[in-house]
């Protein structure tokens, strides 16, 4: 696993670097070795923040944790990620190393439902051209998190949404 650390507005310190890189190395178990892991430390109100994004075989594992500490953080950052795998652990068996499960998940005393089925709600509408901002405006009419349109300069599809910190976000496709 390619482990990346990088502190934002922050230097990390060679003992912070070599304590994430152990833990995050335990879950590569559960992954091939093209897999690569990107570990994000930020301070956000007087918080310390981890996010953690693993990326093998096209899917995406993230959590993001904020605790007194980093190494708190860590923690449970490397927990929801487990515990991601142990809820979709069927549906990613294919896409996860081969034998990532043969000698067990690793037992934290707590039991996981595995989910059974993905229970889908459809919805079809007309995607209209519009700006970014009148998107978001539309989802803020609807009290919606996020809404889905159509660039009106590019004519891309589009995903405006409600960030966490009260900001917003836009999620632009790319072939």
């Amino acid at each position: 696993m390619k482990v990346t650390i990088v502190g934002r507005q922050m230097n990390v310190w060679e003992e912070m670097k070599t304590i994430i890189e152990t833990k995050l190395e335990k879950l590569g178990k559960y992954f091939n070795d093209e897999c690569s892991a990107t570990a994000t430390l930020s301070c956000k109100h007087n918080k310390k923040c981890l996010e953690i994004t693993i990326v093998s075989s096209g899917t995406i594992f993230r959590s993001e944790v904020q605790d007194e500490t980093f190494r708190n953080a860590l923690d449970k950052a490397v927990y929801v990620i487990e515990r991601q795998i142990r809820k979709n652990k069927t549906r990613l068996a294919k896409r996860l190393r081969s034998g990532a499960f043969d000698g067990g998940i690793i037992d934290t005393g707590e039991d996981f439902e595995e989910e059974a089925e993905f229970n889908i709600r459809r919805k079809s509408f007309t995607l209209k051209p519009m700006s970014v901002e009148e998107a978001i405006m539309q989802m803020n009419l609807l009290d919606h998190e996020f809404f889905v349109f159509k660039d009106d300069k590019s004519g891309e599809v589009c995903v405006v949404y409600k960030r966490k910190d009260g900001d917003y976000g836009l999620i632009e496709a790319m072939e």
